[in-house]
């Protein structure tokens, strides 16, 4: 049997939900309702309210990228180096993801809500409330729950890579803890920084589910906006305009992941 014919089925669920979706969107993005190439729902980005949504989606998903960096990079460290039950450790990182990404989210929303569970334990030890709910600061702690096991395996996978050898002779020729981190550790784990940043930055600056369940609707990211055109308003053709333009900035991180981790050892494992 030729092996190409091993790859039909992947090549038709490829061709009947990735490519033929996106030229779809291309399509109605770059049309009106008439059928007519038209421009404006690319446009349509640069007015106020769309505009002030796709500041606030990069603003949010790039600092809950960053924070997820700076969490990640210590416990993804400590993974690498760990001798013993190294494997069941990483299963705790990766356990939540199991779970649905729904529920993960409304879990969330039960804990931080007026009368949830923080804001309880708060009251009993007679400390004031949290009133944090439907605020940018709950999105940014519902994306790094979310997201950052997509942070951490990445740059675990590139530390465990890094030659013992490597560190030892720089300590063997007068490097401190610290410069052996800036000069030996940090660079050489640059594939599985840029890994994880795309890894992260990509759904927290696409999702909705987030933001309308912590935000309650009342902070909308561009994501809500594009959601909204299609099951809401009905306009599929500005919906497509905003999702291509939200494609671009996805293209140009995978880019950038491209240039700085050619061979993809940030995301072999």
């Amino acid at each position: 049997m030729n092996k190409k014919l091993l790859s039909a089925p992947y090549l038709l669920w490829a061709a009947a939900f990735i490519i033929i979706p996106l030229l779809m969107v291309l399509y109605y993005g770059f049309t009106d309702k008439t059928g007519a190439f038209t421009l404006e729902n690319i446009a349509a980005i640069a007015t106020a309210e769309h505009g002030k949504a796709l500041w606030l989606s990069l603003l949010l998903s790039l600092t809950s990228t960053l924070i997820c960096l700076l969490l990640a990079y210590p416990l993804a460290m400590i993974l690498a180096k760990s001798n013993k039950g190294k494997s069941f450790l990483v299963l705790l990182f990766v356990l939540p993801m199991w779970m649905n990404f729904l529920l993960r989210t409304l879990a969330w929303l039960t804990l931080l809500e007026k009368t949830g569970v923080i804001n309880n334990i708060l009251k009993l030890i007679g400390l004031p409330a949290l009133n944090i709910i439907n605020t940018p600061a709950a999105i940014i702690l519902g994306m790094v729950y979310n997201f950052l096991p997509f942070m951490i395996l990445p740059l675990y996978n590139a530390l465990t890579k890094i030659d013992s050898n490597v560190i030892n002779g720089a300590r063997d020729l007068g490097a401190d803890g610290f410069q052996t981190f800036l000069k030996i550790i940090f660079p050489l784990s640059i594939p599985g920084v840029i890994s994880g940043i795309t890894m992260v930055f990509v759904p927290a600056l696409t999702t909705f589910v987030i933001s309308t369940i912590l935000g309650g609707n009342k902070i909308l990211l561009i994501g809500n906006v594009i959601e909204m055109e299609f099951t809401t308003t009905g306009n599929w053709n500005l919906g497509s305009g905003l999702s291509i333009v939200l494609m671009i900035f996805i293209v140009l991180n995978m880019v950038l992941s491209a240039i700085f981790d050619k061979e993809g050892e940030g995301t072999a494992l």
